[in-house]
C-alpha cells in the first residue's frame, strides 16, 4: 500500500458482524481491509474461551457498561446492559445459543434478498456444526464449512426433567426445532456456539487458522465518526475518524467502502457523531447535519426475560455442586484448565421451549379487544411465529444481581420466560460528541400493556410447567430466594408486581439503524445495508432489523455479517472488480 493509513475497506467494530465482514471481504488476497475494535485483542481473555466465566466479563474493562435510565414500566428501575468490548464483542460473552427465529420473521421484514430461507442459508454459512450420538438434528438445518463451530449441550438431570414437564405441559419433544425455523410451539435442545471446552466467537473469523495477512486488527480504539468527501454531487464516506486509548486521534482513509458494525448501541451513536440523525437530535449538540434520517437511534427493540428460581432438596439433580458447595468450584477450574471439561466448558442453560399463547389469552379483554391485521395476533405474529420462549438453568445464576448462591448443600433451578415480539420501543441518544462517553440507551420496557400482558402470562405459564409437569412436580421444595413465594402464585395478575421487579435484558438489541424500503422516512438504510443519503457507508448488525425475529439474536448477527459480505463483493464485481466466488 502506498499509504499505511489506506485500506480499501474499513470495518467500524470488531464485534460479531464485523469480524465476519472482515473475515470474508479478506478472501480477496488483492483487498486490504482494516477492522476498528474499540476494546483489546481476546487472545488472552481466560473468560471469553471458558464459556462458564461469561459474567467475569461483565463490569469491567471488557464490557461497554450501558445503564438505561429509570425506566416507568420496569417501577423505575435501571436495568445494566452489559457488552462484550473486545474482539469477538458480545459473540464472547453471550449464552452460546443458536436460536434463529421463525423463517416468517424475516419474511415480514418484506425486503428483497432477507426473506426467511435466503437468510437461513446465510446463517447457516457461518456454521461448522458438529452433531452428538444421542442428537437428532436436522441435517439440512446447519452449515459445514463456516469458521463458528457448533455443538448440542449435555443435559444434566435437572434439564432432562424439566424437558419432560415442557412436554407433559403440551409442548410436543422436537429436539433441532430452534435450528429449522418452522415450529411455533414445541420443546427441544439448541445447539451452542462452543466445540470441545472452547467458545468459539465472531473472532475466529480474522484470527488463529483464520488470519490472513490483508486484514489489520487495530484494537483498543473508539470510532469516533465517519468522514465525508463531495464527489460530484454526493457526499461520499471516505474516511474514520477514531480516538486511541491514550487519546490520541487516528484517521484512516477507505478507498472503497466502510462498515458500521458497532452493535445496537453503538452504530447509531457513531452515525448521530457523523451528522447522520434526527436534525433536532444533532442540533442539541452543535454537529452539522450531513443527512437528516429520524430514524436514527429509533425503534430500538429487545427481549425482555424473568427469572424464576426454584429450590429442589433432591441432590445430583442440579450443577449447583460444581461452583458453589465447598472447595468445588477450585477442582472445576482445574478441570477446564486441563481437560476443557465440566461445568466451565459450556454455558449452564438447560433445555428450551417455543409456545403460542392464542389459547391462554383468548379471554382477556384486553388481548381479545386488541386490534390486529388479519391472520395475525395483537403482537403481529401469526400462527407460525411463538408468542414466548422458555428456557431453564441447570443451577443458580444469571445477571450479577443474582447473588444469593445456594451453599451447603442446596439446589437450585429456574425456568426463564421471554417475551417476544414486544410491542414497546426505546431510543438510543447521545449524551455528549465525545466518542468515549456512552450514548443513553433507554429501552422503554413494558411501556406497552401488551407486553406486560404476555409476559405475565408467560411467568404463569412456566410456573404451572414446573409445579404440575410430570418431571418437576414432585421435587420442588419452594422458591429461591427462600423469602419468595411465587411457586404459590395461580393468577396471571399475582405475576405482574414479580414481573415488573425481576423483569431484565435478554442482550438481543436490535432495530436504531432499520433497513425499510424507498419512501420509508424511518428506513437509515436501504435493502443492501447502505446508509441512505450518502454513498461509501453501509451498517451491519442487529441495529438493521426492522423487527426484532423470534429467537436469539447470535446467529442473526452472524447471518447479517455474511449478507454484508456477499453484497460488498456484488457491488464491486459489477463495478469490474475482481472478486473470487469463494
Amino acid at each position: 500500500m502506498a499509504d499505511a493509513s489506506s485500506y480499501d475497506y474499513i470495518i467500524c467494530g470488531g464485534g460479531t458482524s464485523g469480524c465476519v465482514v472482515a473475515g470474508r471481504l479478506a478472501e480477496n488476497p488483492e483487498i486490504s481491509v482494516l477492522l476498528i475494535e474499540a476494546g483489546q485483542h481476546n487472545k488472552d481473555l481466560e473468560n471469553v474461551h471458558m464459556a462458564g466465566g461469561w459474567s467475569n466479563n461483565f463490569d469491567s474493562e471488557t464490557d461497554w457498561n450501558f445503564i438505561t435510565p429509570p425506566m416507568q414500566g420496569v417501577d423505575n428501575r435501571q436495568v445494566k446492559l452489559s457488552r462484550g468490548r473486545f474482539l469477538g464483542g458480545s459473540s464472547g460473552c453471550n449464552g452460546t445459543l443458536c436460536i434463529r427465529g421463525a423463517k416468517q420473521d424475516y419474511d415480514d421484514w418484506g425486503l428483497e434478498g432477507w426473506g426467511g430461507e435466503e437468510f437461513f442459508k446465510y446463517m447457516r454459512k457461518s456454521e461448522t456444526f458438529n452433531s452428538k450420538p444421542w442428537f437428532q438434528a436436522d441435517a439440512s438445518s446447519h452449515g459445514y464449512s463456516g469458521p463458528l463451530h457448533t455443538e448440542p449441550h449435555d443435559l444434566a438431570p435437572i434439564s432432562q426433567l424439566l424437558l419432560d414437564s415442557l412436554e407433559s405441559q403440551g409442548m410436543p419433544l422436537n429436539h433441532d426445532m430452534f435450528s429449522t425455523g418452522d415450529v411455533p410451539h414445541g420443546c427441544g435442545h439448541v445447539p451452542r456456539t462452543v466445540h470441545e471446552g472452547i467458545r468459539t466467537t465472531g473472532a475466529d473469523f480474522v484470527t488463529n487458522k483464520n488470519h490472513r495477512g490483508n486484514v489489520t486488527i487495530v484494537t483498543d480504539t473508539t470510532v469516533d465518526r465517519i468522514l465525508f468527501t463531495k464527489q460530484g454531487n454526493q457526499t461520499h464516506a471516505s474516511g474514520v475518524l477514531a480516538k486511541a486509548k491514550d487519546g490520541t486521534t487516528k484517521t484512516f482513509y477507505a478507498r472503497k467502502e466502510i462498515v458500521i458494525s458497532g452493535g445496537a448501541y453503538c452504530s447509531p451513536a457513531i452515525l448521530l457523531r457523523s451528522g447522520i440523525g434526527p436534525e433536532a437530535e444533532l442540533a442539541k449538540h452543535q454537529i452539522p447535519v450531513i443527512v437528516n434520517s429520524p430514524g436514527v437511534g429509533r425503534n430500538l427493540m429487545d427481549h425482555l426475560i424473568v427469572f424464576i428460581f426454584y429450590e429442589t432438596e433432591k441432590a445430583g439433580l442440579t450443577t449447583d455442586y460444581a461452583v458453589y458447595h465447598d472447595d468445588n468450584f477450585e477442582k472445576t477450574y482445574q478441570l477446564w484448565k486441563e481437560k476443557k471439561t465440566g461445568f466451565l466448558s459450556t454455558f449452564p442453560f438447560g433445555c428450551f421451549a417455543f409456545a403460542r399463547l392464542d389459547e391462554r389469552l383468548k379471554d382477556e379483554p384486553l388481548w381479545k379487544n386488541a386490534p390486529r391485521l388479519a391472520g395475525r395476533d395483537p403482537m403481529g405474529l401469526t400462527p407460525k411465529q411463538p408468542n414466548i420462549e422458555f428456557f431453564t438453568t441447570e443451577c443458580y445464576g444469571g445477571p450479577k444481581q443474582y447473588d444469593q448462591f445456594p451453599v451447603e448443600n442446596k439446589h437450585v433451578f429456574s425456568i426463564i420466560a421471554e417475551l417476544f415480539a414486544p410491542k414497546s420501543r426505546g431510543s438510543v441518544t447521545l449524551s455528549s460528541t465525545d466518542p468515549s462517553v456512552n450514548p443513553i440507551v433507554d429501552c422503554n420496557y413494558l411501556d406497552d400493556p401488551l407486553d406486560l400482558l404476555v409476559l405475565s402470562e408467560a411467568c404463569k405459564f412456566g410456573n404451572e410447567v414446573v409445579m404440575n409437569g410430570a418431571g418437576t412436580k414432585d421435587i420442588v421444595k419452594g422458591s429461591w430466594p427462600p423469602n419468595l413465594s411465587h411457586h404459590t402464585h395461580k393468577s396471571r395478575e399475582e405475576w405482574i408486581p414479580y414481573v415488573k421487579e425481576h423483569a431484565t435484558t435478554c442482550y438481543h438489541a436490535a432495530g436504531t439503524c432499520a433497513m425499510g424500503k424507498e419512501g420509508n422516512p424511518m428506513a437509515v438504510l436501504d435493502e443492501k445495508l447502505q446508509v441512505r443519503g450518502v454513498t461509501g457507508l453501509r451498517v451491519a448488525d442487529c441495529s438493521v432489523m426492522p423487527n426484532l425475529h423470534g429467537g436469539h439474536t447470535q446467529m442473526p448477527a452472524y447471518g447479517i455479517g455474511e449478507k454484508c459480505a456477499d453484497l460488498i463483493k456484488e457491488t464491486w464485481r459489477q463495478a469490474g472488480n475482481v472478486y473470487p466466488r469463494i
